[in-house]
């Protein structure tokens, strides 16, 4: 993808150009304009690809779809005209949800001032602050810069006096998901203005709704998040145990999750935002003292042919097994086998090898007796035959070599029957050709018992070596 960034105006008089002086037909004219801008390297994510619409009886210039469409939406709520207003609201939020760049071209025609507007007209109207907050949500996915205070004040105001509406709750969580992330300062606005207790809140209160409970799961997740580029340090840590220890979050998400026994996506994105919730080692004590370990391990067995399911609960399990006595009780409740079954059974997933690998090398560390478990089991082998099916992926190898070091450090017994499965061959290959192997293959190596050349190189500073 190109870095370089043009206007849509520049677009579209490159398009109206191809049409008058080259006599091109719509379409042709809007693939020239892409192919001509692409080959100098510009990114046309944001750009609408297509023609603009023609100009109006009243020799209004010309404009794309979705602005003619927002312009109708404009004037139906200066006029206050609320049944043209809903028509309006719906026709736009459909546009939005056709692709970014109609959003952004949108979002840079003034269309969140308008749909706030919108929102505040349609109050007390249930019906048609439901369509409001759909388009609001629309318009903020994709853009959280654009929500200001007093749209994150109308959002938060509008949970607490619906909250026992479950479809005008799951409008306003999916606004506030959009908005937060990938935006440190919404999230911190929304937290400091009381978010986690009315999402936690929606998750009891409307407990027996999936689209409620997963969005808002959803949305505790993204309060931990650290995804925003801008800012250094963010407060992701501290929502984490915000959410554990002054809003209950894991009993919440937990005992949410036995209302949906048979809905793997509601549990996948609990055992999701179980995992960002596992900071501290008696947090990850708690999930399992409360039941959460047990229904990871039993969504694992019974959803083990669907691969989002897996990554997520391999992701937990490598979470709470931060915890010494949580490993244990991991291994004692069959998760090694099922881990080692995943692997195997999602081989060609990079993800899945990834993560199997990574649960595998927490149960491992500092813990001799199960690593015998994971050796009889095929833990190694497992990790190998990934390392083998994945050798350009530097994540599964990094894994793979530091569960390998983590089953004979402390073991040396394994070091012969992994070498046997051709595990030097593979590590040194990692080393090779992944720089961030480096370290570990190196250490893999050195544990198993091979020779391990140090490539050292001379810096040219007294006392200091450059590996």
């Amino acid at each position: 993808m190109g870095s370089k960034q043009i206007a849509q105006e520049t677009f579209d008089d490159a398009v109206q150009e191809n049409i008058t002086e080259f006599e091109m037909d719509p379409e042709e004219a809007v693939r020239e304009a892409v192919q001509q801008f692409e080959s100098q390297g510009v990114d046309l994510s944001n750009i609408v690809k297509a023609v603009r619409q023609p100009a109006s009886e009243n020799g209004q210039k010309q404009k794309h779809k979705i602005l003619l469409t927002l312009d109708s939406l404009g004037k139906a709520v200066a006029d206050s005209d609320l049944a043209e207003m809903a028509e309006q609201l719906v026709v736009f939020t459909d546009q939005c949800k056709e692709q970014l760049a109609f959003r952004y071209l949108a979002g840079q025609n003034d269309a969140y001032s308008v749909v706030f507007s919108a929102c505040q007209l349609a109050s007390g109207d249930r019906n048609l602050m439901l369509k409001a907050f759909y388009t609001l949500s629309a318009i903020l996915d994709g853009q959280p810069d654009l929500l200001d205070s007093a749209g994150q004040d109308l959002l938060l105001q509008t949970l607490k006096e619906y909250r026992e509406d479950a479809e005008m709750t799951l409008a306003g969580i999916r606004c506030i998901r959009h908005a937060c992330l990938k935006h440190e300062q919404n999230r911190q606005d929304f937290v400091k203005g009381g978010v986690l207790p009315l999402l936690t809140g929606a998750i009891v209160q409307h407990g027996d709704s999936a689209d409620v409970v997963r969005t808002a799961s959803l949305a505790l997740r993204i309060m931990t998040f650290d995804d925003d580029i801008r800012v250094p340090f963010g407060h992701a840590h501290d929502h984490a145990k915000m959410i554990v220890l002054e809003n209950d979050g894991l009993r919440v998400l937990i005992e949410a999750a036995k209302a949906f026994t048979d809905n793997s996506s509601v549990l996948s994105e609990l055992c999701a935002t179980l995992s960002r919730l596992s900071v501290r080692n008696e947090f990850c004590q708690e999930i399992v003292d409360l039941g959460g370990l047990n229904f990871m391990v039993a969504l694992l067995a019974d959803c083990i042919d669907h691969p989002d399911v897996v990554k997520q609960v391999l992701s937990a399990i490598r979470a709470v097994a931060g915890n010494d006595d949580v490993k244990d009780a991991i291994v004692n409740a069959g998760g090694t086998d099922l881990i080692v079954l995943a692997i195997s059974h999602h081989l060609s997933n990079p993800q899945i090898c990834e993560q199997g690998c990574a649960a595998l090398c927490m149960l491992a560390l500092r813990k001799p007796e199960n690593c015998n478990v994971i050796m009889e089991g095929g833990g190694a082998l497992a990790a190998l035959q990934a390392m083998k099916a994945h050798p350009r992926e530097v994540a599964v190898q990094k894994q793979a070599c530091m569960l390998i070091r983590n089953l004979v450090s402390r073991s040396r017994d394994f070091s012969q029957p992994i070498l046997e499965m051709g595990a030097e061959n593979l590590i040194t290959e990692a080393r090779a050709t992944h720089r961030d192997c480096d370290d570990v293959a190196k250490a893999a190596l050195r544990d198993l018992g091979c020779k391990v050349e140090l490539r050292e190189l001379w810096t040219g500073q007294k006392g200091s070596l450059a590996q």
